[in-house]
């Protein structure tokens, strides 16, 4: 046994990049696993400065200087960060508000429903049998409620942590544009000179990072505003925090859009029953929702991503387990980052 175990280590670590690499990936694991909530604000200035090179880009590319082009995409992210803050937070807050205080008359409708059900099916049911149902499945929803009470309560940051995030994030973003080369660099630095895997893998992941995540940006603020016009034009209730739901569940993959369509769809039935207006709702929905799956999809991640959908579930549930929202946002390019790994690790070949 100590002989098979000795030549695979010889196989898979056999070199020294090899051994470094499974050290670097260890401390990253450990890093996240300890102290990834408090870094969030890094991550979330991390993301903010890949969006804005690619804008820093394209405007160094039109013939401005490369300080000017920053400074340009700086105000375009102050801009929208201060427009966020003063125009969508106040919306959707308010109807989050109305929503939840009229909850407990969307149960009281859902409740009349389900109790009309035993006598258009009596046939299958009778209403004894339908009563323990609704106990039951009330006992469960209630569980349920609370534990999501729970966990919204437990995970939106309080004001002095979104104080932290207003105030640091700028700076961070700021700095990471700036200082771009210098910290690159400084990071090679820390490297061996000679590293030819992570360097392979550095350059399978370089632009598929920022790709992805630039990609991501933009599915989200399409989506959510095609959302929020159809919402708007049919004239559903909570049209803005309904849009920012469907808008966000692209962050999941599959997943997302499954557990977004239950409230859309119920929030349309509690307000108009079957109607017109609840069937054109369902009609523009699925609409969106195959033009963001067969159309924005492959257009914005056709060279990015290349994974099996069972790969990218299980990568979202692993590494949300793991890492909760940050796990979900980057579940897709931590899985292709795995991938990359496993085609460029060194195998070493022993003799048999």
């Amino acid at each position: 046994m100590k002989q098979v175990v000795n030549k695979w280590l010889g196989r898979y670590f056999g070199s020294d990049e090899a051994v470094l690499l499974a050290v670097m990936i260890a401390a990253f694991v450990v890093l996240v696993a300890t102290v990834g909530t408090f870094l969030g604000p890094v991550f979330t200035a991390l993301i903010i400065a890949f969006l804005l090179q690619g804008v820093v880009n394209k405007l160094s590319h039109l013939g401005l200087s490369h300080r000017l082009s920053i400074v340009i995409a700086y105000v375009i992210f102050l801009f929208a960060l201060i427009s966020t803050v003063m125009v969508l937070v106040p919306i959707v807050g308010r109807q989050l508000s109305l929503l939840l205080a009229e909850f407990p008359s969307i149960l009281a409708k859902l409740q009349a429903l389900m109790i009309a059900l035993p006598e258009q099916y009596s046939d299958y049911i009778t209403a004894e049998q339908f009563q323990i149902l609704w106990v039951r499945a009330s006992e469960e929803v209630a569980k349920l409620a609370e534990q999501i009470l729970t966990f919204s309560l437990n995970s939106f940051p309080s004001l002095f942590g979104v104080g932290i995030y207003l105030l640091l994030v700028p700076v961070l973003v700021f700095f990471m544009l700036i200082d771009r080369e210098n910290l690159v660099n400084f990071v090679a630095e820390l490297l061996p000179r000679k590293r030819p895997v992570m360097s392979k893998i550095w350059v399978e992941m370089d632009n598929q990072f920022a790709n992805y995540i630039r990609g991501k940006a933009i599915e989200i603020i399409i989506i959510g505003v095609i959302s929020y016009l159809a919402f708007l034009f049919l004239g559903l209730n909570y049209a803005a925090l309904l849009a920012l739901s469907v808008g966000l569940s692209v962050l999941i993959p599959y997943i997302g859009a499954t557990v977004v369509t239950f409230p859309v769809l119920l929030i349309a039935y509690i307000q108009w029953g079957y109607s017109s207006e609840f069937f054109w709702l369902f009609i523009l929905y699925g609409a969106i929702q195959i033009f963001d799956g067969n159309i924005l999809v492959p257009l914005l991640f056709s060279e990015v991503v290349n994974l099996h959908p069972i790969s990218i579930i299980i990568a979202v549930l692993l590494f949300g387990g793991i890492w909760g929202f940050w796990g979900v946002f980057f579940a897709i390019p931590l899985a292709t980052l795995v991938k990359a790994i496993f085609n460029a690790w060194p195998v070493t070949s022993t003799n048999s």
